[in-house]
């Protein structure tokens, strides 16, 4: 009986001192349901990045375990999958995708003391809450709805048609965009929205096509953004759409075809085959390595950049998570981020101006406009 004890008091021991040596960084992504390959694209670079930093020694003289929770692109699901996550130890979580599923997780992160950084999730209001546990490395829809106003004003378009999908993102970013061009006297002839997931979008076509715009903005997503130019091309109906960074998805063009997505804009941050740094370009020629095929989406390149500035503030302060971590996070100053510099202001926003405007060619390949 004593020896019994003592074997399981050693292997107590030993358990304790693995999970000493290891620090755990969560990732929320939606790995399933319809932002399946933003998710699963999530997953590759963090667990690839992590990979390369365990190889050179861990962090803090620690190995970096990724703890990996699906939210499956659903609100209910992600509060869900981040009260699992704030049960296992992570010290910050990278993700995930989606203001309205992001929303959904930051009162439980923060309330745990936990650092979230997500990588998708551009409603304004997710800094304007005063939760000082949460940061982003993408963009605000306040600064892509400038840059969504200034494109249809070089478009000259005297007639214009917002639609978006009635979640936190695309009826965020449709009223960005709306209160700019109303500002400047715009002519805005059309401003409703679509269910997301449905399969027939004839209907609003149609209520479109009869407000007569000579340009439609659809903020919502890529599923239905792909039907949408597919079920136009069908009616026949020849006016340019464009989108907002949620489009930007190879799937985009799958779910259309390429004669119906050829010439669709979108606004994004530079995709992968774009970043011009050494470094980004040394790290698709690693995923590719890894994975056999280049990375697709930014946001995944986001995701892997959010476990970046984690592993770097990590290393400043000296493996210790919540408010040390959160101190680190703040003062970093330039951070040499894959998808350019980053840093963080007070509400925990990304610094700086990443949106570009990309076209569909041909072929269905997305070509960054000058």
């Amino acid at each position: 009986m004593k020896k019994a004890i003592l074997a399981l008091a050693l292997g107590l021991c030993t358990l304790g001192t693995a999970r000493a040596d290891t620090v755990k960084i969560g990732l929320l992504a939606p790995i399933t349901g319809s932002w399946a390959s933003e998710g699963q694209e999530m997953k590759k670079n963090v667990e690839l990045l992590a990979a390369e930093v365990n190889a050179k020694g861990g962090v803090a003289g620690k190995q970096v375990e990724v703890v990996v929770e699906d939210d499956g692109g659903d609100p209910r699901t992600a509060s869900l999958a981040a009260q699992r996550l704030t049960t296992q130890g992570v010290v910050a979580v990278v993700g995930t995708y989606g203001s309205a599923v992001t929303e959904a997780t930051q009162n439980i992160f923060d309330e745990a003391g936990i650092i979230q950084i997500a990588n998708g999730s551009t409603a304004v209001r997710l800094t304007e809450k005063g939760l000082k546990n949460f940061l982003r490395t993408c963009p605000r829809d306040d600064e892509q709805g400038r840059v969504g106003a200034m494109v249809l004003e070089k478009m000259k378009a005297k007639k214009i048609a917002l639609l978006h999908d009635s979640s936190a993102y695309s009826k965020g970013l449709a009223d960005e965009i709306n209160a700019l061009l109303k500002a400047k006297k715009a002519n805005v002839v059309f401003f409703d929205a679509l269910t997301p997931k449905e399969q027939d979008y004839s209907a609003i076509l149609t209520k479109l096509k009869a407000a007569g715009p000579d340009v439609v903005f659809f903020t919502g997503y890529y599923p239905e953004a792909g039907l949408l130019l597919k079920q136009k091309k069908q009616m026949g109906w020849k006016v340019p759409f464009i989108g907002g960074d949620a489009i930007n998805n190879p799937d985009l063009v799958k779910i259309a075809g390429k004669e119906a997505a050829e010439g669709f804009q979108f606004l994004s941050p530079p995709v992968p085959k774009d970043l011009d740094t050494p470094e980004a370009k040394a790290y698709v020629v690693s995923y590719q390595k890894k994975y056999g095929e280049a990375p697709q989406s930014i946001y995944g390149v986001l995701a892997g950049d959010g476990f970046r500035v984690i592993v770097a503030a990590l290393q400043a302060s000296k493996g210790a998570g919540g408010e040390p971590l959160r101190a680190a996070l703040g003062a970093l100053k330039d951070f040499p981020g894959y998808t350019g510099k980053i840093a963080f202001n007070a509400k925990g926003d990304r610094v700086g101006e990443l949106y570009r405007v990309y076209k569909v060619d041909k072929d269905g390949g997305f070509v960054l406009q000058k």
